[in-house]
């Protein structure tokens, strides 16, 4: 249920990165420099990061001197953006805005209303294409939802009509959809 997706060159948008030393491999390389060295690489900013990460180098000036780091010098500690998952696996970075709106609130309701009308179809023996008058009543959040995105509803369920806060004749059932109670009621056309 995607909404839209964006692909993006680099990560740098939706996740803060910063970077530590690699106190394995640059004690090793750099002797007398390391502890300047892991302040220099602590310190680099945002660009520096991308740069390492596409080029797997980058050159400092560390206590005067020219000092070319590589990629494994370096841990990159990526940070999550407030209101997004984020993951990273093999150098692909996927993110997800989570953060719930009230549209998307009702969208999410108005589908699951969906199902229980097309559940309610293959209950009452229905055809596939017979189309049906659909009563709700119930909670009023829930009558909202249904009405925000009835058009949607109708179009995916076969609906002539969706009646609202009137129990009709025909095939009933009662639903807790989320936090919300209905009855629904199916009748063919």
């Amino acid at each position: 249920n995607i909404k839209e997706l964006n692909v993006l060159e680099d990560d740098s948008a939706i996740v803060n990165k910063s970077a530590k030393a690699n106190f394995k491999v640059i004690g090793k390389k750099y002797g007398k420099l390391v502890k300047s060295l892991a302040n220099a690489i602590k310190d680099l900013d945002k660009s520096a990061i991308v740069a390492l990460e596409k080029t797997n180098e980058y050159e400092l000036m560390v206590d005067g001197e020219k000092v070319k780091i590589s990629r494994e010098d370096v841990e990159i500690v990526s940070h999550e953006i407030e209101g997004w998952l984020v993951e990273t696996e093999e150098g692909v970075t996927v993110a997800v805005d989570t953060e719930l709106t009230e549209s998307l609130i009702a969208e999410g309701y108005a589908r699951e209303f969906v199902n229980r009308v097309q559940n309610m179809r293959k209950d009452a023996g229905f055809d596939v294409i017979d189309r049906i008058k659909v009563s709700i009543s119930g909670d009023e959040k829930i009558i909202t939802f249904v009405n925000q995105f009835n058009d949607y509803i109708a179009n995916e369920v076969l609906a002539d009509q969706i009646i609202f806060n009137e129990n009709g004749e025909g095939f009933k059932q009662e639903f807790k959809i989320g936090d919300y109670n209905c009855t629904i009621t199916v009748l063919k056309s």
